[in-house]
């Protein structure tokens, strides 16, 4: 059976491989709790990525409010946590026991309705899927229905994020402003607090990370994944062929709200806040960045470029406080001008043909220097990468 029709090639396996080793060996091996609950933290923000490789990267449009989906998942967590936390026993102090704090400093005297189905963790899984898709449904049948994409729709979703923070933050009372919802506890009963709940964590978010790369990988070897990078490439010759190009697109939007939406929960339940500076204009431009330097057409790419992005941000804030954003401004356009498909590209241009040559000429016994020099080549030739 050929490797490219097969739902995971050998070297995609590989690559899935390496990936598990470096997250569930490697890095809780070598890092203390604090590092590795930075880690879980920067894989929250993996799960926009891959949305943003399914939405940019497959279907060619650019979202620059993926923070939306991301806060609106980590709002719904929250309040499922805030409310845990919120029991009269705990808030025994308060004018209005049994509602969160911020309600109470703000003179609400009762659990708004919408706050009420929170209760249930059950409705809180079912929300943080359901929520985002819908509003990103909304969004893209109101836009893509018209036929409006492009820089035009990158704008408006710019605009949705900025619209979001100014109305989470406008409306203290239900949403704790400014500052967000803080001090959750609880999941259940179960304290989240401790270093071993924070190692639990992480392995529940790495397994749920794989399911979605999986989910990713489905789409792309599927026939919707091929329509998806035909709809980029061509669409007028795609909607020419009698497939409804908005309704691709609508799919291909709520399937990045939804993983944006699951990252958000994570990152409530990994450190323990959420705040409308994690919905903005600046965070959702952030997560492009992560995309664009691990390589928008790449499912694996965009883990590795989150990963790398956020090491660099932390590593240089401790050392360059001052100096750390021009650094990372810096790495993004170093990688975007020399390499426009990011670490991905690198890897397929320059490293992988290197490496199927050398496992090639070992196989056959020959030196690939001398058979390049005759005009030989061996392995297939990695996508994207050119002939040589």
């Amino acid at each position: 059976m050929n490797d490219n029709a097969r739902f995971v090639n050998r070297k995609e396996l590989m690559g899935i491989l390496v990936l598990a080793v470096l997250l569930v060996v490697i890095l809780p091996l070598s890092l203390d709790v604090f590092r590795l609950n930075l880690v879980a933290k920067y894989l929250t923000y993996a799960f926009v990525a891959l949305g943003l490789v399914i939405c940019w990267g497959f279907g060619g449009i650019l979202s620059l409010g993926q923070g939306v989906f991301f806060g609106l998942g980590g709002y719904c967590m929250a309040m499922f946590l805030k409310l845990e936390a919120s029991s009269p026993e705990n808030t025994k102090i308060q004018s209005t026991p049994g509602i969160p704090d911020f309600m109470d400093w703000n003179q609400i005297t009762s659990l708004p309705l919408f706050w009420k189905p929170f209760h249930s963790l059950t409705f809180t899984v079912i929300a943080i899927i359901v929520v985002p898709a819908f509003f990103a449904f909304i969004i893209g049948a109101a836009m893509f229905k018209r036929r409006v994409g492009g820089t035009y729709f990158a704008i408006i979703t710019q605009a949705v994020a900025a619209i979001l923070t100014i109305l989470i933050v406008g409306q203290q009372g239900y949403t704790g402003g400014i500052n967000g919802m803080t001090d959750l506890r609880t999941l259940k009963g179960w304290d989240i607090r401790p270093d071993h709940a924070k190692i639990v964590l992480y392995f529940f978010e790495v397994a749920l990370l794989f399911g979605c790369i999986f989910i990713a990988q489905f789409i792309r070897r599927s026939k919707l994944g091929r329509i998806l990078v035909a709809m980029r490439e061509k669409e007028d010759r795609v909607r020419f062929s009698g497939y409804s190009v908005a309704n691709f697109k609508i799919f291909a939007f709520c399937v990045a709200a939804m993983f944006a939406a699951i990252g958000g929960a994570m990152f409530a339940l990994n450190v323990g806040f959420m705040s409308p500076s994690f919905v903005g204009i600046v965070p959702s431009i952030e997560m492009v960045i992560y995309t664009a330097v691990g390589g928008r057409l790449s499912i694996l790419g965009a883990v590795y470029g989150t990963l790398l992005v956020n090491f660099a941000k932390t590593s240089l804030s401790e050392s360059f406080p001052e100096l750390w954003l021009f650094g990372l401004g810096g790495l993004f356009i170093a990688v975007v001008l020399a390499f426009p498909n990011g670490l991905a590209g690198i890897w397929g241009d320059y490293i992988q043909p290197r490496i199927d040559r050398l496992f090639a000429s070992r196989k056959s016994g020959s030196d690939p220097k001398a058979d390049s020099k005759n005009g030989k080549s061996f392995g297939p030739v990695a996508d994207g990468a050119p002939a040589e």
